[in-house]
Formats: structure tokens, sequence, C-alpha cells
């Protein structure tokens, strides 16, 4: 669709049913990250504990979804 064309109620309605049937196809048990590693560093100094917690996770994407995919409103 070019900018300037503006989506009709129909195409609204079904786009929004497409993601309300997309979102119940999904499995929520299924993780999407996966923790890689976890370090712990604790500095202990005058009553004050400093602790820095650096966490290296995997991030699964959805391989439907494609970058530039048309994302203009309905309004």
């Amino acid at each position: 669709m070019g900018d300037t064309e503006k989506k009709s109620i129909m195409r609204c309605l079904g786009e929004f049913t497409g993601y309300i049937a997309k979102g119940l196809r999904t499995k929520v048990d299924q993780p999407s990250t996966e923790e890689v590693s976890r370090t712990v560093e604790e500095k202990h100094e005058d009553g004050v504990t400093l602790r820095r917690t650096v966490i290296e996770e995997i991030e699964y994407r959805d391989p439907e979804a494609k970058p530039g995919k048309d994302q203009t409103s309905c309004s």
C-alpha cells in the first residue's frame, strides 16, 4: 500500500483478528530466551555492599516476523 492510502475498516478488522489468532496459537510454555551465563561480583566496604550482576542471554525471535513489514496504522 502506498503512503497516502488508508487501510479500510475491513482490512483493519482482518489484521486485528489475525493478531488475536496468532496470540492464541503461540505456545506460552516455550521460553523465548535462554540464559547462557551469569557473573556476580560483590564488594563489601564500610557496611555497604556493591553487587554487579551480568546476565548473558540468547533471545529467540519469531522466524515469521520480518523486519520492515508494513506497520501503517488503521487510523
